[in-house]
């Protein structure tokens, strides 16, 4: 089964570059312009990870997208994808569980992003299963919350 993503920018040559690099690579990509249109589309589908833009409509459209990704009962991984790293933690706090920097090589960000989902999935597995908790906190430990 390819896991499915859903990808948010409202530069569309990132958003179409992006989508073509991640399908060439096994996913099943789902894009939104917007972040009105991804929140729309994260209430209509179910995602294994949402990757997206900060600045949009807003300064900070992206943790709108987060947010509602995070209300979501199927619990997606979550990234924003920013060219403006310097928001310090506040996207941990928001709800992100990743910050991946643009423009980067095609190698890093798949890497980030199968990094991120092997985690998410690890947690979600924990929470469901009391025996795999120490696991997947040792997991954690060992690879850290920021991936780089």
């Amino acid at each position: 089964m390819k896991r499915r993503i859903l990808l948010v920018d409202d530069e569309l040559p990132i958003l179409l570059t992006l989508k073509a690099v991640l399908e060439i690579n096994g996913f099943e990509v789902v894009t939104a312009a917007s972040a009105r249109e991804a929140e729309t589309k994260l209430r209509s589908g179910v995602y294994h990870m949402v990757i997206t833009d900060m600045r949009m409509e807003t300064e900070t459209s992206g943790y709108d997208v987060i947010r509602v990704a995070r209300e979501q009962q199927y619990n997606p991984a979550t990234a924003i994808l920013t060219a403006y790293p310097a928001l310090g933690s506040d996207w941990q706090s928001r709800g992100a569980e990743s910050l991946l920097v643009k423009p980067q090589g095609t190698e890093d960000l798949l890497r980030q992003i199968e990094v991120l989902l092997i985690q998410h999935e690890d947690k979600k597995q924990a929470s469901h299963n009391p025996h795999a908790r120490d696991a997947a906190a040792a997991s954690e430990g060992a690879r850290g919350r920021k991936v780089s």
